[in-house]
């Protein structure tokens, strides 16, 4: 990743070594498994990413904001008035939501400049937008020389960012940035706020990250539509058993839980508590290096994703089933918001070249070559040293 001091000094003018700059940094973030679910309902089994987003801050002398991106070269600017949600302004809006939630604890705001660099992989399910929400978070802790705590941090930047985006919710991403280690998978508890960290089981495996290259045209009214199904799902399966969550279904005698319901309210919701059990499943599995358990729950909820939320489709399922067929490939799943994106794949190094292979049958069935990239678990959010 580029320096970014220099670069923030450069692009507005900082000549003088005393000026305060604070520098912070999160890591991008990579869904195993759980991320669809009722929102703040959530269980996700997830890790942080050595791919990050750097957020460079400092003062200036008059009442506006400016935003500049690396690695784009594009600018934005606002004054502390405009403190609020511009389509116009895109990524700059979710350096805004971090200035308003220190706006709303009573820190007066002023004039700021603002550089963003990263490497985190843009529109393909890694939450590079909420790793801009949490550095710009941590920064503007330090700036203001906030004692705000983790938990605290995490809770407003979880309410300002629904205020800014209407009900969106990311909650786990910002559970996941703020409590991820190196070589640990992080499940993290929406309805609670509770994180538990597991030590990799499988330290010399690789992820490898395969961008399908599907684009996401005219996905959101579907995504829409199955959150739609999950709501009435749960409100319905409440009516039989008082729940706080779809967690407190599992065990339950799913024939009787789920007769009257109908076909696709009855699948989107199957999936969310088979999914939970799975997550439940892992989390003993991960601790006991019990290989065939996560083998078989990995590619269990992919086939889940596909038949009961159905927001898979060919290319990501070939990219399985390439991965189902290569020697010394733990398990493989698709990851981001469906109909498209990426599957990560958990494979010994020594066979990475097999599978890799398959990928000009790839190119040669659908008219493109999906991107790899190799990422590992990596540590949580933190400030830099100038």
């Amino acid at each position: 990743m580029t320096d970014a001091a220099p670069i923030h000094c450069k692009e507005y003018e900082i000549t003088d070594k005393n000026e305060r700059i604070v520098i912070a940094e999160s890591p991008g973030r990579l869904n195993l498994m759980g991320e669809y679910s009722r929102d703040r309902m959530g269980i996700l089994l997830a890790c942080g990413i050595d791919r990050s987003v750097r957020v460079v801050l400092s003062a200036r002398k008059d009442n506006s904001l400016r935003f500049f991106t690396a690695e784009t070269s594009e600018r934005k600017r606002t004054t502390i008035l405009n403190i609020k949600y511009k389509r116009e302004e895109r990524w700059a809006n979710h350096v805004k939501v971090a200035i308003y939630l220190f706006a709303e604890k009573g820190f007066d705001p002023c004039g700021m400049n603002f550089t963003i660099t990263g490497n985190v992989p843009q529109n393909i399910g890694l939450a590079s937008a909420s790793a801009v929400e949490v550095a710009s978070a941590l920064a503007l802790r330090r700036f203001y020389n906030s004692t705000i705590s983790d938990k605290e941090l995490i809770k407003r930047l979880d309410e300002c960012h629904r205020e800014f985006y209407e009900g969106e919710d990311k909650l786990g991403d910002f559970l996941v940035m703020m409590n991820a280690r190196k070589d640990s998978f992080i499940i993290a508890d929406e309805a609670s706020g509770e994180v538990e960290r597991l030590r990799n089981p499988a330290p010399k495996y690789k992820i490898l990250l395969l961008d399908s290259r599907v684009p996401f045209f005219g996905t959101e009214d579907e995504l829409r539509i199955r959150r739609e199904d999950l709501n009435r799902g749960f409100d319905l399966l409440s009516k039989k058993r008082k729940a706080k969550s779809f967690k407190d279904f599992i065990g339950l005698d799913m024939l009787d839980l789920m007769s009257g319901i109908e076909e696709e309210v009855r699948r989107r919701s199957l999936h969310v508590i088979q999914e939970t059990h799975r997550i439940q499943e892992l989390k003993n599995a991960f601790r006991e290096g019990d290989m065939a358990t996560i083998t078989r729950d990995i590619f269990h909820s992919h086939e889940s994703l596909r038949d009961l939320y159905e927001v898979s489709c060919p290319e990501i399922d070939w990219l399985i089933k390439r991965a189902q067929e290569t020697e010394g490939v733990l398990g493989a799943r698709m990851t981001g918001n469906g109909f498209g994106g990426c599957v990560y794949v958990l494979i010994r190094p020594d066979n990475i070249p097999t599978y890799l292979e398959k990928m000009e049958d790839y190119e040669r069935i659908f008219g493109f070559h999906p991107i790899v990239y190799e990422i590992q678990p990596a540590s949580c959010a933190k400030l830099m040293q100038k």
